[in-house]
């Protein structure tokens, strides 16, 4: 063990302070968030800024889930979320695979086209006529299917597959495997940092994705999460939140800050178990272009 000098523990323990006061920074607004939330009205005016509450009430919660249809948003964001991530990581495996391949007949072209596709887009309006012919209007695939394959996942998949050592599938071959059995029993148990990294950017990106929604979707019933929780937000006196105010036990900001805190704690939740993936991922899926 390295034995440190004193200039050296000094500079070490203020790098672990100013970590320290930096993660209190990141965490005091979502401790206020979550302290409002259960926090009565009263409580709130007396004190103006509240991170440990002295008395707690549920109704914001009670509020948000019966009277603003957040639990049919969640219903949707969750559909959205598992089932479009799942279509997402198998699509681009399915086309980053075969790019992997340098004989793979007209790679660069297609190489060049989907990096294209990161730097330009058709543009709203073409895009909105595009959906509307598809008939995906005011249907929950309309959340999916158009943005089914990212490219720039795509790229840092391709990247991870192409520094797989070649004689792993060559052995598979010899051992009369195909190209789709080579990839599901060898190459995707190989990949599972990146597969994790990609996931974990696919669901995130579903759960926290709203514009399509607003822009493709008018049936108040396929709205996803975000819409309803950004329409509590913009929307200064709702009947719920009125009906509580007037009360007097805890106030329509309060609705609002138990509506970011359910739209918010399931990424938290599952945040941490796939975060030991994301360094590892990326470095080997990016190395390579």
């Amino acid at each position: 063990m390295v034995k440190l000098t004193i200039g050296e523990k000094i500079w070490q323990a203020a790098v672990y302070f100013i970590l320290i006061i930096l993660s209190l920074l990141c965490l005091l607004p979502f401790l206020y968030v979550v302290a409002v939330s259960v926090t009565p009205e009263s409580e709130v005016l007396r004190r103006g800024i509240v991170i440990i509450p002295e008395s707690f009430t549920f109704i914001a919660y009670k509020e948000v889930f019966i009277s603003n249809g957040i639990g049919q948003a969640y219903k949707i964001t969750l559909f959205r979320t598992i089932v479009g991530t799942a279509l997402n990581v198998f699509f681009t495996v399915i086309a980053a695979y075969p790019l992997s391949k340098k004989y793979l007949p007209g790679r660069s072209p297609f190489l060049i086209f989907i990096v294209f596709t990161m730097m330009f887009s058709g543009g709203l309006i073409p895009t909105y006529l595009l959906i509307r012919s598809l008939g995906l209007l005011n249907s929950p695939w309309v959340l999916i299917i158009p943005n089914l394959i990212s490219a720039f996942n795509l790229v840092i998949i391709k990247g991870f597959f192409e520094q797989l050592p070649a004689e792993i599938e060559e052995s598979a071959r010899v051992d009369g495997a195909s190209e789709l059995q080579s990839l599901w029993k060898i190459i995707l148990p190989l990949s599972l940092p990146v597969l994790a990294t990609i996931s974990l950017f696919y669901a995130v990106g579903h759960w926290n994705s709203y514009f399509d929604a607003i822009v493709y979707i008018n049936d108040s019933n396929l709205m996803p999460l975000q819409v309803v929780l950004r329409n509590i937000l913009l929307n200064v006196a709702t009947q719920s939140a009125d009906s509580i105010a007037n009360s007097g036990t805890v106030s329509q900001f309060a609705v609002q800050m138990a509506a970011v805190v359910v739209s918010t704690v399931p990424i938290l939740i599952v945040y941490p178990f796939m975060q030991k993936h994301f360094t590892k991922g990326m470095l080997m899926g990016s190395i390579k272009g």
